[in-house]
């Protein structure tokens, strides 16, 4: 005679809650969206298949969410489950949305000789593109901590902030490869220096929390995450002063666009992405040195 085990052990809410329907959400549109894509749509080049890899990327880790608060496995995993869900729904958010600019602005939408009918599927995966990001949007929205709310230090401003500086600084690094000739001066190179190494500190970060391992820190982690933040700031600070004088002054560079620069491939245009993408690193590292002092942690939720 088998005995109860004194609770469901299916997790109704996973799929009935708004954060659940948003799951569910988010799994049907980046499902349509790479069905369309791969069916008939159509991707060539990297930025097809970026979007490709981040909507098929998203949809798998979604579906792996979903099956385990429905089954309640994430109780299982030796990892801080609020820090991680938190944390994938931020970079999902960003990711899609990059993908969902990018897939309609790369790929024609001209109608063949055999008709309009990979163009249809391509409207249609931009569109189901659209809504996958108001999908994940959502969720960050109902999953972010309230003032005053004790919760997953991912779910905070200051948590949020993280993935997206992380985020920023992949495109700085892009832009970076992408001929920006930063090895020219030595003021340039720390430039590169500032954002590694902020950038080190920030997955790093992201990743003590996911991983409930914060206490590997030999201080209080919302002590180091405050001392970091403002150590973060001053170093972009010098960046953010550095780089446009080295990239854009007579002297070093040039503050015109070169006139034998190719539309396609110039130093310049990188450095231009790099120098606005700095700016919005500084500005998003202050915003988190704001809110990092007024947030309270909870190390193992």
């Amino acid at each position: 005679m088998m005995e109860s085990s004194g609770g469901a052990h299916l997790n109704m809410a996973a799929v009935t809650s708004p954060v659940g329907v948003a799951r569910l959400l988010q799994a049907a549109f980046g499902c349509t969206t790479f069905s369309l894509v791969a069916h008939r749509g159509g991707f060539s080049a990297a930025y097809g298949t970026f979007c490709m890899s981040v909507w098929c990327s998203c949809f798998a880790v979604t579906i792996f969410i979903i099956t385990c608060e429905f089954t309640r496995l994430h109780s299982c995993l030796t990892i801080s489950w609020g820090n991680f869900t938190a944390a994938f729904a931020m970079l999902a958010t960003l990711t899609s949305i990059t993908a969902a600019v990018i897939y309609p602005l790369y790929v024609p939408f001209a109608c063949h000789a055999d008709g309009c009918e990979v163009r249809d599927f391509r409207i249609s995966a931009s569109v189901f593109a659209g809504l996958l990001f108001f999908a994940y949007a959502t969720e960050v929205l109902l999953t972010r901590a309230k003032p005053g709310q004790v919760t997953s230090y991912m779910a905070t401003v200051s948590g949020l902030l993280k993935i997206v500086q992380a985020f920023v600084a992949c495109i700085i690094f892009g832009a970076l490869l992408n001929g920006s000739q930063y090895e020219k001066y030595a003021a340039t190179q720390w430039c590169v220096a500032v954002y590694s190494f902020c950038f080190i500190v920030t997955v790093a970060v992201v990743a003590l929390s996911v991983t409930g391992r914060t206490a590997m820190l030999k201080c209080p982690f919302e002590r180091f995450v405050v001392v970091y933040t403002f150590v973060a700031v001053l170093m972009y600070i010098s960046a953010a002063v550095i780089w446009p004088v080295f990239c854009f002054d007579r002297k070093y560079g040039s503050p015109h666009r070169p006139y034998q620069c190719s539309r396609t491939s110039c130093p310049w245009d990188s450095q231009v992405v790099v120098t606005v993408f700095t700016y919005v690193n500084l500005v998003l590292y202050i915003v988190d040195l704001a809110y990092s002092q007024r947030i309270r942690f909870v190390l193992h939720p």
